[in-house]
């Protein structure tokens, strides 16, 4: 017995389209930037160029359908939507995250940052990682023996790669640490 191989790619969404520098989470509305559209393009090239992809899924929000839409097109499939691969919640949507000039200079929302290891703002870490881990199993049952590409967003991707490796959802955004991409300094 030969077993069968099947590939999930798991991306996010390409460069969203963002003037104000809101966090935008789950809010509606928010598309790709003209670079974003560019690199939906590259990606659609790049999975054009190999091993056979017969599901596409995205989050059902604008961006990620956005990216998937070029793939679908290149590879003349339908954009599947799996609700699992949305956006972490969060309750800083809509406005601005930083130190000094947003969301983190008001003492009114520090409460809801007691508790990085939740995190305490949004949804849990737990929870993303079982609704992603639920998406890449759909994703790969319809795709058994070829290849599928799910189209979500940055932090549930990192929560699934942190949970499929077996490392801690604890981070320093300035080092890096714990596989989070570092912060831009």
């Amino acid at each position: 017995m030969t077993a069968e191989l099947t590939t999930v790619h798991v991306m996010r969404h390409g460069e969203v389209f963002n003037p104000t520098g809101v966090l935008y989470g789950r809010l509606p509305g928010f598309h790709l930037s003209v670079a974003g559209h560019g690199m939906a393009r590259t990606a659609a090239e790049w999975f054009g160029g190999h091993r056979p992809i017969t599901h596409l899924v995205a989050s059902p929000l604008q961006r990620a359908q956005e990216t998937a839409a070029p793939i679908g097109e290149l590879l003349d499939l339908p954009i599947a939507t799996d609700d699992r691969l949305i956006e972490a919640g969060n309750d800083f949507e809509g406005q601005t995250f930083g130190v000094g000039d947003g969301a983190l200079k008001h003492p009114g929302n520090w409460w809801r940052l007691r508790n990085p290891s939740t995190p305490s703002w949004g949804e849990p870490y737990r929870e993303i990682a079982a609704r992603m881990l639920g998406a890449v199993h759909t994703a790969r049952d319809a795709a058994r023996g070829s290849a599928a590409v799910c189209v979500s967003h940055q932090l549930p991707i990192w929560t699934l790669r942190l949970t499929v490796e077996g490392r801690s959802y604890l981070h320093d955004p300035a080092s890096g640490s714990a596989g989070w991409p570092a912060s831009p300094r």
